[in-house]
């Protein structure tokens, strides 16, 4: 059991590491050129900031469970804030490319005003407040229910400490999966929309709309897998109940397909799909050797 969980362990970091130095590279890409200037870029850009902060915080996490460090209960409070934002600003923030795809695809001739860059730092802004409300209703609960004492006490941090009742676990829940109700249906929407514009389109417009098709179809499939981490810690309970080497299968399974799988299809989204993010990907991570086969990237 013991050497299943270093293992464990150990495949989790380099996965992430290697998650990370990808996020590093498109980051770079984005700041280096002059992608900061677009809406779908800016919008990509928060979702890659995001993921990577949510998986260096769940990576720290995990290696302090296994190793049982302990913290006090009022440090665990501002990191659970952070990653509580976190989880939900990459949902939110697809919701949003979705929309802006809709608008690309659907009201072309309004899309210069509707998306522009100013408008794009508003969405950034509204996207971060409309994830901090989970957070708030869950720590509510939270400070509603413990004691002062409670928050020097040392805890291994985990969302577990949160839940006194079996309310709060079922609040949350309801909150999370209210959410991505709403943005699934705007998904769904989006999705319909651009579907009846595709059967109406030629030629390049076909082509066009075809790939905004195909983008709102990953950003679907993205929001699915969140949404189906939001099971996970029901699930692992029970597990945890039956066998402890099922439990550690499950939750490894769960992390690497709930949590990194849905984070790995945003870079593969604009990363590599987008030709000119990809090509300027492709210079700056050959270092400018690229520059030869590719001479329009500055």
């Amino acid at each position: 059991c013991i050497w299943l969980l270093q293992i464990s362990l150990i495949s989790m970091i380099v996965l992430v590491s290697v998650f990370l130095f990808i996020n590093f590279l498109l980051i770079r890409t984005f700041f280096v050129k002059d992608f900061y200037t677009t809406m779908r870029y800016i919008l990509f850009a928060t979702t890659l900031l995001s993921d990577s902060l949510f998986l260096i915080i769940t990576d720290i996490l995990l290696i302090f469970s296994y190793i049982k460090i302990t913290m006090q209960v009022w440090l665990c409070v501002i990191i659970f804030i952070v990653s509580s934002l976190y989880t939900f600003v990459t949902p939110v923030t697809l919701t949003a490319m979705t929309l802006e795809r809709y608008v690309a695809v659907c009201r072309p001739l309004r899309h210069g005003e509707l998306c522009s860059t100013r408008r794009a730092l508003h969405c950034v802004l509204i996207i971060h407040s409309l994830s901090a409300i989970p957070c708030v209703f869950i720590l509510a609960a939270f400070f509603a229910s413990a004691s002062h004492n409670f928050y020097s006490q040392g805890r291994e941090c985990g969302v577990e400490i949160f839940t006194f009742h079996k309310w709060q676990g079922h609040l949350r829940s309801a909150v999370s999966q209210f959410y991505f109700f709403i943005m699934f249906i705007a998904i769904v929407f989006c999705y319909v929309k651009i579907m009846k514009v595709a059967k109406a389109a030629s030629g390049e417009d076909k082509k066009s709309t075809r790939k905004g098709l195909k983008t709102v179809i990953f950003h679907a499939f993205q929001l699915s897998l969140c949404l189906f981490h939001l099971w996970c810690p029901f699930i692992e309970a029970a597990v945890f109940q039956i066998n402890l080497i099922l439990f550690i299968n499950v939750r490894y399974f769960n992390y690497i397909a709930f949590i990194l799988a849905p984070r790995c299809i945003s870079p593969l989204v604009y990363g590599l799909r987008d030709e000119m993010f990809f090509h300027a990907l492709k210079y700056y991570a050959l270092c400018g050797l690229y520059k030869k086969q590719s001479p329009n990237v500055p």
